[in-house]
């Protein structure tokens, strides 16, 4: 495989996951993915991964494509309009991303040992390909508490907090993407890119600085333009400095970029839920687990609970129905909102825990708040909101704004055992 665009990489993974299925395995394949929720931060740690590992002349001499696979059905893309405004700054469009509707029977097709799997944003691969292809984890790059589920022996295997995933994905990389960098010799035209095959090093610092402002806006996105203390660590500082030095060296593309103006557009567009329903909102970025026998679900939301009430409900009495109905339908015993917003320009968190059923999973709604109110913050808070028809609810305004789902999920769950 030769060098090129990252849209011509996704055509080139697209054929080698056909090539995989229809041989039913005999053509081996690699997988790279993202969590559940299928953030930005997952699906362009994924992409950037995949692109890069793909590029390098080992990759390209064996002709092996690792293959990005965006971990939701297409359907929901949609409902990510940042994830739309960050991938045309690379000449992509959700539709050349590859999701679970790509990989369709996959689990009944292609045999476990044909495969390996790297998980990027997570380490714990869930659902049906978890249930098949766990064993097959080769590598792990990931931010969130280690579960201990993946080899001593992965590699990658680096699980450590920060501020974006895709600073640990780009730091990692960084030794084999400046060697391909460093490859004048492009060949865009041979798979269609309509660049033109040219010994131009000028094309490949832009084709680099497409794929640094995916992993860039990322980054951005998830450290507040870099601004969140709480969040931003020095490896996020690193690969921020070395992705804009990236951005920078293309003729075509270093100098209309303006980090400000760039978070701005992206945030912009996560900020905008008007397009979508209730039950979109709890689903976009929705993560769920399985713990002492109960099932909790966590959804992250981008806009703050009053907007839920007054935006996307007839009634804010109805909010709360609609929320146990949501539960309810994912077979859940607890269910959390987590809002993270801007406020007249003061970053803000609210925590609404609610129950679905009696017994256990109130005496783990309580146990959590008793025991984490003071390490989260927590005050009661003012919103009017009709807890009458959960079992329990708390809304809380949580004050401790470092505390993002990375660290609330676990303490969750550490109740739930």
């Amino acid at each position: 495989m030769s060098r090129m665009t990252i849209s011509a990489f996704l055509s080139k993974a697209k054929q080698s996951l056909s090539q995989s299925l229809k041989s039913k395995g005999e053509h081996p394949a690699s997988f790279v993915i993202g969590n559940e929720s299928a953030d930005l931060d997952s699906i362009t740690c994924a992409l950037a991964y995949g692109y890069i590992h793909s590029s390098t002349p080992e990759a390209r001499k064996a002709n092996k494509c690792m293959i990005p696979v965006t971990n939701i059905p297409s359907s929901e893309l949609r409902l990510r309009p940042e994830l739309t405004a960050l991938l045309k700054h690379a000449g992509l469009k959700p539709a050349d991303l590859m999701t679970l509707d790509d990989l369709g029977e996959v689990q009944g097709v292609l045999p476990p040992s044909t495969t390996d799997w790297t998980l990027v944003d997570h380490n714990v691969l869930q659902g049906t390909l978890g249930e098949h292809y766990s064993n097959r984890i080769v590598g792990v790059i990931d931010h969130h508490d280690d579960e201990g589920k993946v080899s001593k022996d992965a590699k990658p295997r680096i699980i450590e907090k920060t501020g974006s995933c895709n600073s640990h994905v780009v730091n990692y990389c960084r030794e084999s993407w400046d060697s391909i960098s460093s490859m004048a010799s492009t060949t865009g035209a041979a798979h269609g890119q309509g660049d033109g095959a040219l010994d131009d090093v000028a094309y490949t610092f832009t084709w680099d600085a497409q794929v640094a402002m995916l992993a860039l806006g990322s980054i951005l996105i998830d450290t507040i333009n870099m601004e969140a203390e709480h969040k931003v660590t020095d490896h996020d500082r690193k690969a921020v400095k070395y992705l804009e030095a990236k951005i920078n060296a293309s003729a075509k593309l270093g100098p209309k970029y303006d980090r400000d103006a760039f978070f701005k557009e992206i945030n912009d567009a996560k900020s905008d839920l008007s397009d979508v329903n209730l039950e979109e909102i709890l689903r976009k970025d929705y993560k769920q687990w399985d713990d002492g026998g109960l099932v909790l679900g966590i959804s992250s939301v981008v806009q703050p609970i009053q907007y839920l009430q007054t935006n996307k409900l007839d009634s804010p009495a109805n909010l709360v129905p609609a929320l146990l109905d949501y539960a309810k339908g994912r077979k859940l015993d607890l269910f959390a909102i987590m809002t993270a917003h801007n406020a007249s320009d003061t970053f803000e968190r609210q925590l609404l825990l609610l129950t679905v059923v009696e017994g256990k999973a109130v005496e783990v709604a309580e146990k959590f708040a008793n025991e984490n109110s003071t390490g989260l913050q927590l005050e009661d808070s003012e919103i009017e909101v009709d807890g009458s028809k959960a079992v329990w609810m708390k809304t809380w305004e949580q004050k401790n704004l470092a505390a993002s789902r990375k660290k609330v999920a676990p303490l969750l769950r550490e109740a739930m055992k």
